[in-house]
C-alpha cells in the first residue's frame, strides 16, 4: 500500500472463554476514548476547586444586591393568632430588624433567645417574616418559644422572601429609618454578631436618622 499508513493500535481483550485475542483499532479511536474517560476527572477537579473556595468563606458575609436599597414592596397577612401583618410600609420611620424564620428551622431555635432578650429590653423593634410555614405550625412555634416580634408576615409560598434575596432560614436584615436595607445576616444571629455588627449599626443608623454624624 502506497502513501502514509494508518497507525494501528494493538489491543488485547479477553473473550468469554478467558483466552486472549488481538484486535486492531485505529489510534485515533484510542485517543478519543482516553479523552472521554478523562473529561469527568477534569470536571470533578473543577467542581472541587469551587467547593473548596466556598467552604473557606464565611456564609454570614454573603453579599446582598439589596444593601442600600429600599425594601421590596410587599404586604403579608399576620401569622395565625396574631393581629398585625407585615408590609413594606411598616419598615420605615424607625430602625428595625427583619428576621426570616420558620418552625421547621433548627437554627432558628438557637438564635431565638437573643430576639426575646432584645424585645424584652426594647433594644430594637423586630419584625418576623415567617417563611414557607403552615399556619398552625407557625402559631404553635411562637406560642411555645415566645413571640419577640412586633409584627409577623406569613410568607407561605416564599415569594416575598425571593424578592428579599433570601438564601434560606434564618436570615436577619437591619433596616434603616428610611426603609433601606443596611445589612444582611445569613445564618443564626449570635452574641458576637449582635455585639460586633448588628447593634453598633443600629445605633449608627439611629444617629443618622436624628441628623447626627455617622
Amino acid at each position: 500500500m502506497t502513501g502514509s499508513k494508518e497507525v494501528i493500535a494493538m489491543i488485547k481483550i479477553s473473550t468469554p472463554h478467558h483466552t486472549a485475542e488481538t484486535v486492531e483499532r485505529p489510534a485515533g479511536t484510542v485517543t478519543r476514548r482516553r479523552l472521554l474517560l478523562a473529561a469527568p476527572v477534569v470536571g470533578f477537579g473543577g467542581l472541587a476547586a469551587v467547593f473548596a473556595t466556598r467552604l473557606g468563606s464565611d456564609p454570614s458575609q454573603l453579599p446582598s444586591a439589596l444593601i442600600g436599597k429600599q425594601v421590596p414592596v410587599f404586604s403579608l397577612p399576620p401569622v395565625q393568632g396574631r393581629t398585625l401583618g407585615l408590609s413594606s410600609a411598616d419598615l420605615s420611620g424607625e430602625v428595625s430588624l427583619v428576621n426570616v424564620f420558620a418552625s421547621w428551622c433548627v437554627a432558628c431555635r438557637a438564635e431565638h433567645p437573643h430576639f426575646l432578650r432584645l424585645a424584652r429590653d426594647k433594644t430594637v423593634p423586630i419584625q418576623g417574616l415567617n417563611y414557607k410555614d403552615g399556619p398552625e405550625a407557625a402559631a404553635r412555634w411562637l406560642d411555645s418559644f415566645g413571640d419577640p416580634y412586633t409584627r409577623t408576615g406569613a410568607d407561605r409560598d416564599g415569594r416575598v422572601a425571593i424578592d428579599w434575596g433570601v438564601y434560606g432560614v434564618p436570615e436577619t436584615f437591619v433596616i434603616g429609618a428610611d426603609g433601606r436595607i443596611a445589612h444582611k445576616q445569613v445564618g443564626p444571629v449570635t452574641e458576637q454578631s449582635l455585639g460586633e455588627t448588628i447593634l453598633p449599626l443600629v445605633e449608627r443608623l439611629r444617629r443618622q436618622a436624628r441628623g447626627g454624624s455617622s
